[in-house]
């Protein structure tokens, strides 16, 4: 049976705050690692054996909030989902974004109690952060998905085949630099909790593979700008690859003083946040790389004569800017979220 009742503009607020409760997952899960609360909760789906509710304690009061986050996640994706079934007009893609995203949350929460049940051993917690950074890829297509116009034509490329090559090299890079993110995390000093393992492998030599990633990605994103303006690329093209390039420099600079300070928790906190605004900011900025053409109705084509032309002008040159307008206001709103960190 067809629902209805849910606007365009309603999916999409629905979809930008699903997108804000999974980084405030990433962060809070990043918090109960950092804070040794990571067996606060010794128990999964209750705290404790007997006990459903934490002891009034610090570590069991930051692991449960953090389980407490996870169950606000799964309501609004099973929102979200519902949202998409009663969308006017319903568009099967949103919807297998939808279902996609619930069924990730249901596994995290899945992966969550293997994560305790094994006392924190850092290869679950590693998987667990990088399902994390799935959810977030698939909440930040969906909403910007869905601030696009429904009935778009085959996607249209703003730049060259040099430059997406480059481009898809750069996404490829990123993920490479949140795994080895992640296992520098799995050989540091916050382990989540007293007596957890760490990777077999010193910090200092997973420290340095993972920097020499991002310090090859931000020259690759450098030599990207270079090649988008010399080839004359569209302003919005050059404009987002600029809010990618200061996202990773930050982040970059974050790094490092977290680094040569010793790892303090809450730096580490930021850094977190951090890789969750930069990988929201490359799905931004290779989802601006192409437009979608507006598809002309065969009401519209039977016109013909000489106000055909004038249209199909107008039709060439209109697609790019509703496009970028629609993705905007999907991303752009959510810009402030953004790679969870294993707990």
């Amino acid at each position: 049976m067809q629902l209805t009742g849910v606007t365009p503009r309603t999916f999409l607020r629905i979809a930008q705050v699903t997108v804000v409760l999974v980084v405030l997952n990433v962060v809070t899960g990043a918090a109960v690692r950092l804070t040794d609360s990571g067996l606060g909760c010794p128990d999964w789906p209750t705290c404790s054996q007997h006990r459903l509710t934490p002891a009034l304690s610090f570590h069991p009061a930051v692991e449960f909030a953090n389980r407490m986050v996870v169950v606000v996640l799964c309501v609004a994706t099973a929102v979200t989902l519902l949202a998409a079934l009663a969308r006017a007009p319903r568009r099967r893609g949103l919807v297998w974004l939808s279902a996609g995203l619930l069924g990730g949350v249901i596994g995290e929460a899945v992966l969550g109690a293997v994560v305790v049940y094994t006392k924190l051993n850092p290869y679950a917690v590693m998987t667990h952060f990088m399902v994390g950074i799935a959810l977030l890829t698939d909440a930040v297509v969906l909403a910007m998905r869905a601030g696009q116009e429904p009935g778009a034509g085959a996607p249209v490329s703003k730049v060259g085949r040099r430059e997406r090559r480059i481009s898809r090299v750069m996404l490829g890079l990123l993920a490479l630099a949140v795994a080895a993110g992640t296992a520098t995390t799995g050989a540091g000093p916050h382990a989540g909790g007293p007596g957890a393992k760490r990777l077999p492998v010193p910090l200092a030599d997973m420290a340095r593979l993972h920097s020499g990633i991002v310090i090859g990605l931000v020259g690759l994103t450098l030599a990207l700008l270079y090649s988008l303006d010399r080839s004359g690329a569209p302003s919005s093209v050059l404009e987002r690859a600029r809010v990618l390039l200061g996202a990773m420099v930050v982040q970059g600079a974050i790094g490092y003083t977290q680094y040569f300070s010793h790892l303090p928790a809450l730096l580490v906190g930021v850094h977190v946040f951090g890789v969750t605004v930069v990988w929201t900011a490359m799905l931004w900025f290779y989802d601006g790389l192409t437009h979608r053409a507006v598809v002309v109705s065969p009401v519209e084509g039977a016109a013909g004569g000489a106000s055909e032309r004038p249209a199909e002008r107008s039709s060439e040159r209109s697609p790019e800017r509703t496009a970028e307008k629609a993705a905007g206001a999907a991303v752009g709103e959510t810009a402030g979220a953004a790679t969870p960190v294993p707990r």
